[in-house]
């Protein structure tokens, strides 16, 4: 057979595709995808179990004119294959390529920037009553997986929606639950049927009928849940006003094709549950579909073969949080749906009774925590510093207000790399430090690392320790567990300039590495500041006071950040000195290799160099300067 998917630009070329060129489409769109993967790294499981999916939503709705709207986002490769991006895939995640989540600056088919979990029932009905009240019909769809359903929002939505009267689809992409005995020709038939315009039209004549006789309308309300019950799921989704149908196979196009025509005329809210499998048609996806969730680059003929050991921020956590609950059992660890990404996994088999995974649950997580706290628990969050924003009522009333001894292990911190802005943990620094009571720490390396989180375990208050995505530089980590002083920082290079220019350099977290190379150019010195709050204010203001130029580095946002701490400082004691803040500039920062994610923003050694030479050069006459990539601007300040 002549290849389906060269032929493909746009999805409405799929419209006159039959039954068979569909399947051999869904055969060579997996293939591509395992292939594209291997060569670029990326989401693999996932996107694999979507391919027939993907397929019949473009078949049988007339995108983009019709929204489909994909929750969470890295299911949506086999998507952005079918809209024109084919070629693009070459480039999937990298610097000036195309993202790894819709994004809709990138296609007119992207309907909705998702790349959080959970938002996409919220976001497809905002579209549909819209679409209501501009008098256009269309179509709008939203595609979630089992685990987005454990957000709150996700319910949240799907209680709004149950009361509109807007033609929306929900499509349950379930790739977990163990609901395969339902999976078969008789429920397939039965979906096709409840699905279809005479089971619809027949339901709403007796109901009409029997509306005179409420007794009997709901004798026949709950028969009909009832037999449903017989060859389905609990129909909890009819509660919330959905109709509810499958659950089908979501691998079968003679199941997805027919159900999907039969809903796309029906009004009102709709709700289809498919069965998929995380590495569909690839087996060893399919017999390990979290190693394959987002691998790196590897050969599809092997398989990822494991790398030689390094010890990430995440590793050191996660023994660090072993040994804590070996010599405590007051240690809990707590985690929203993050086991493998936060470094629990050891932590859940050597204390199952003191894990929580209480899923996508950003919200729950804290106040379950704080809950824990009041009892004398000692719990441990942890949680990436993009997900905690999720929760910042929840950190400042249920947390914080009553000084509760939670401990934030916050994961992810700074720039990513691959998974772009919206992962990127940019904002914690700023958002943590002006909420009272908090302690925030910045951990240069491995060990300080360790040392942090079990200061932060002794304070009795809410603390946060935050570091970075990836590998430390290398710094052998003690054994032993020790208290830092809190709120103090240390000089780690001593200047030797002669008065006139000399430079101190504050440094926060991992920016301690190029400060330090940045140092040797300038015979500047560094001081590793450890604590944000509260901050080194003594240090502060002894380095500016002995000091020609104070630059302040860290890899958070500049507004609001640590830098900003500094100055703040300075103002209320008087002092006047030049200060360069440097930090992620007031922008989004896009998908990269990190290295050149850090370079773009001049927190590399070269670049906060460059940003040195510039303070040098205009002589040190201007007030406090705040600067962002390849950026200076004037500010007031100490």
């Amino acid at each position: 057979m002549r290849k389906v998917l060269p032929r493909i630009d746009r999805p409405a070329q799929l419209h006159a595709l039959s039954r068979s060129e569909l399947q051999q489409l869904a055969v060579e769109l997996r293939d591509f995808v395992l292939d594209s993967v291997s060569r670029t790294g990326g989401h693999l499981s996932s996107n694999l179990g979507t391919v027939e999916l993907t397929i019949a939503l473009h078949h049988v709705f007339d995108t983009p004119e019709d929204r489909i709207v994909w929750d969470v986002g890295h299911q949506t490769y086999p998507h952005k294959i079918l809209t024109g991006r084919r070629e693009q895939m070459a480039t999937l995640r990298q610097r000036g390529g195309i993202s790894g989540f819709p994004r809709r600056t990138e296609s007119e088919y992207d309907a909705f920037g998702t790349a959080h979990s959970s938002t996409s029932i919220s976001a497809a009905l905002g579209m549909a009553v819209a679409s209501k009240l501009k008098g256009e019909a269309r179509r709008v769809v939203a595609v979630i997986g089992d685990g987005a359903l454990t957000a709150g929002e996700a319910f949240e939505a799907l209680n709004n929606a149950g009361v509109s009267d807007v033609p929306l689809l929900v499509i349950l992409n379930d790739n977990e639950m163990s609901i395969s005995p339902p999976v078969g020709a008789l429920n397939n038939y039965l979906a096709r049927l409840v699905s279809g315009r005479v089971y619809t039209s027949a339901k709403e004549g007796m109901r009409r009928i029997l509306r005179r006789s409420p007794p009997l309308l709901e004798f026949a309300h709950k028969l009909e849940e009832h037999a449903k019950g017989l060859v389905t799921p609990a129909t909890m989704f009819e509660e919330f006003g959905f109709n509810y149908i499958g659950p089908i196979d979501g691998h079968d196009l003679d199941s997805l094709i027919p159900a999907l025509e039969n809903l796309k005329r029906l009004d009102g809210p709709q709700f289809l549950h498919v069965i998929t499998r995380k590495g569909q048609g690839y087996k060893l996806a399919e017999a390990d579909p979290v190693l394959y969730h987002g691998p790196g680059k590897f050969n599809p003929l092997e398989g990822i073969r494991p790398a030689a050991p390094r010890r990430t921020y995440t590793a050191v956590f996660g023994e660090w949080l072993c040994d804590e609950a070996a010599r405590d059992v007051r240690v809990v660890g707590i985690t929203p749906a993050m086991r493998e990404g936060s470094g629990l996994v050891e932590f859940e088999q050597r204390f199952p009774a003191r894990y929580f995974d209480v899923g996508i649950a950003e919200q729950h997580a804290l106040t379950f925590a704080g809950g824990m706290a009041t009892e004398g628990l000692r719990p441990v969050v942890a949680i990436y510093s993009t997900f905690l924003q999720r929760a910042y009522d929840q950190l400042i009333h249920d947390i914080a207000l009553q000084n509760l001894p939670v401990l934030f292990a916050i994961d992810r911190a700074g720039l990513v790399g691959a998974d772009g802005a919206t992962h990127a943990g940019a904002y914690d620094i700023a958002y943590l430090r002006c909420i009272p009571n908090m302690t925030v720490m910045t951990p240069a390396d491995e060990n300080e690392c360790r040392q942090m989180l079990h200061t932060g375990l002794q304070i009795d208050g809410p603390a946060a320790v935050r570091y970075p995505r990836g590998v430390g530089p290398g710094v052998a980590i003690a054994s032993a567990l020790t208290a830092l002083p809190v709120g103090k920082g240390e000089i780690r290079r001593q200047s030797n300039a002669a008065r006139g220019e000399r430079i101190a350099i504050l440094a926060f977290g991992a920016m301690l590495a190029p400060s330090l190379a940045t140092a040797e150019h300038f015979d500047a010195t560094v001081a590793n500041m450890r604590f944000v709050k509260p901050l080194d204010v003594e240090l502060v203001q002894q380095l500016a006071q002995t000091h020609d130029l104070i630059v302040t580095v860290e890899e958070g946002a500049v507004m609001g950040g640590a830098g900003s701490a500094c100055l703040e400082a300075l103002a209320a004691h008087g002092v006047r000195v030049p200060v360069v803040q440097l930090g992620l500039p007031d922008a989004f920062v896009d998908h990269g290799d990190p290295a050149e994610q850090l370079a773009s923003c001049g927190l590399d050694a070269e670049g906060i160099t460059a940003s040195i030479r510039r303070a040098v050069k205009d002589k040190l006459a201007s007030p406090p300067v705040r600067t962002a990539p390849g950026k200076r601007q004037a500010t007031g300040g100490a």
